[in-house]
């Protein structure tokens, strides 16, 4: 089968590689799309700590090419997409019940190969059927499964004032979320063009344009909507720089969360002062284990809308263009297409 394999970071080829063998409790997907995520480019530099080789990708979805006897009543032809994430159920938060935070936690395309190929290996209890979903549609389920998981980190209250930088992919999902589960007055805050608009039509009550170059600008447009700051400020950009400008918006008494995926060894100032005398709290939420399910009844049932958040695709043997594009901020989601599908 054809598939991206990365033999070390920044090594990459388009490679025929052996078509998976599938154990009793496993599956065989035959992929018909898989999401590139900002996570994928942090693989491609070596980092979240892969291994290699390694074939990317963990925002698939397909159809069951094969099942084993022990996998579960799976068809083949059926429509699927898979929760990406494994703990090994032993270690001392495992043994917690906190299996998100294992000490082992793996997860395909990472540490397990993934699904930018034509097939993809993995576990029967780790698969969920659709519905209605258009693959294009479905490849958005495992990150709306991570905001999901954000949704419960952050424990917001009802009637509360929610801020989120960042109208990326995850951040459209968050701003829907969020705007359904408790936020009476929902801003979004990211530089001007397509994500911002989009983010406006579906979600925002307010939207404030960032101009990273001139900050005084979009500060002093947020304190004209909350002069005393935000309940709840969302940092979903994964630039270190507007951690502390997220900051600096949480009113006293609020909660920083910080959501997206930020570079290995980058920091940002916080004043512990500011911190201390205004009992801020700050929070990260990462990644999800859980939270398939949720998240799939939330995009079969419409209550989040992510049809217009896949705007560009890419052929499989196109990865050097599909990362040359997601490096240039190009589109708003990418996905890569297998040969054939």
């Amino acid at each position: 089968m054809k598939a991206i394999l990365y033999d070390a970071p920044r090594s990459f080829r388009y490679a025929d590689v052996p078509e998976p063998r599938i154990d009793d409790d496993e599956v065989l997907i035959r992929i018909r799309a898989c999401g590139v995520c900002g996570t994928d480019l942090h693989i491609h530099e070596g980092e979240f700590a892969p291994r290699f080789p390694l074939i990317p990708g963990h925002e698939f979805a397909g159809e069951i090419a094969a099942a084993g006897p022990g996998a579960g009543n799976w068809q083949v032809g059926q429509r699927v997409v898979a929760n990406c994430t494994r703990a090994c159920g032993h270690c001392f938060f495992c043994r917690r019940g906190d299996t998100l935070r294992c000490e082992n936690f793996i997860a395909y395309g990472i540490q397990l190969d993934g699904g930018f190929a034509e097939y993809l290996r993995i576990k029967g209890r780790e698969v969920y059927a659709l519905s209605s979903l258009s693959w294009r549609e479905a490849v958005m389920v495992e990150p709306t499964s991570c905001a999901v998981h954000g949704l419960d980190v952050l424990a917001r209250r009802p009637g509360s004032d929610v801020l989120i930088f960042g109208a990326g992919p995850t951040g459209q999902v968050l701003a829907q979320l969020l705007k359904r589960n408790g936020a009476a007055r929902l801003t979004v805050a990211a530089p001007r063009g397509p994500k911002l608009a989009l983010a406006e039509r579906l979600s925002a009550d307010r939207v404030v344009e960032v101009d990273r170059a001139d900050p005084r600008r979009h500060r002093a447009a947020l304190r004209d909507i909350s002069a005393n700051g935000f309940d709840y400020v969302v940092e979903a950009t994964g630039v270190s720089a507007m951690c502390a400008e997220a900051l600096h918006q949480v009113r006293r008494g609020g909660t920083l969360l910080v959501y997206g995926v930020y570079p290995e060894n980058t920091s940002f100032a916080i004043d512990p002062l500011h911190v201390f005398r205004n009992e801020i709290t700050i929070k990260g939420s990462f990644a999800e284990i859980n939270d398939f399910g949720r998240a799939l009844a939330y995009l079969e049932g419409g209550d989040v809308k992510v049809d217009e958040l896949v705007t560009d695709e890419f052929a499989l043997g196109d990865w050097e263009k599909a990362l040359a594009h997601a490096h240039g901020r190009g589109g708003i989601k990418s996905v890569m297409i297998p040969p054939d599908a």
